[in-house]
């Protein structure tokens, strides 16, 4: 009887599942190999000069109301080369593109009426993937974020305006330089070309008084 209950017990001991930290040396292949994947944001060469998390509207004009978006993060990148700077939001989740616009000189953002943690803005916005001319309005946790993105697109907007009033003006001096060094080069071709008429002229001149000339007497 007692060697009925040992065998039952030793049994019992074989089918017992193996403990968490008992190492089984079974070894399972992954079924599918995943290899790591580089993800091109497009905004590997800007510089982020604004990172404030908000929610983003458009105007629909058809329906006559705001329609959301999307919520996540809205970004100012500076481009390190060109230095224009653009608006890109995306949502938290999906990274979906909500808005996607360059900062223009004409551009103006001002507060929302009567409500001082958002504000609004005109643009012409390519986040679908052809321009769309848009009127945002987008909304802050706090009055200090919203103060922060409406000041830093007003200058933004006013060094872009500044930067192309001095292309302006270094193209017009670029064109009055080029026109002063024209007429330098005309008035000295014109220099050149005067004294050899008058030599022409003075030859021309001595070898009609030789032909008037009487022939001496010898």
């Amino acid at each position: 009887m007692a060697s009925t209950e040992a065998d039952h017990d030793h049994r019992e001991d074989d089918d017992a599942p193996a403990g968490e930290d008992e190492d089984t040396g079974a070894h399972v292949a992954p079924i599918v190999k995943l290899e790591e994947v580089a993800f091109n944001t497009g905004e590997e060469n800007e510089d982020p000069i604004l990172d404030l998390k908000s929610k983003l509207y458009r105007f629909d004009k058809e329906g006559n109301q705001w329609k959301e978006r999307g919520a996540g993060t809205v970004k100012l990148l500076k481009h390190k080369e060109t230095g224009k700077v653009r608006l890109v939001m995306r949502q938290s989740k999906t990274l979906k593109i909500c808005a996607n616009h360059f900062i223009l000189p004409t551009m103006s953002v001002q507060e929302h009426a009567g409500n001082d943690k958002s504000c609004v803005w005109h643009a012409s916005d390519f986040a679908d993937g052809e321009l769309k001319n848009e009127l945002f309005c987008i909304r802050f946790a706090s009055v200090e974020n919203c103060k922060t993105f409406r000041e830093m697109f007003q200058e933004v907007a006013e060094f872009q305006k500044t930067k192309e009033e001095n292309k302006d003006a270094t193209a017009a001096a670029d064109a009055f330089n080029k026109l002063s060094v024209e007429e330098k080069k005309t008035e000295e071709t014109t220099e050149e070309e005067v004294p050899a008429e008058a030599e022409e002229a003075a030859t021309k001149a001595d070898a009609e008084n030789k032909v008037k000339e009487p022939p001496s007497s010898t």
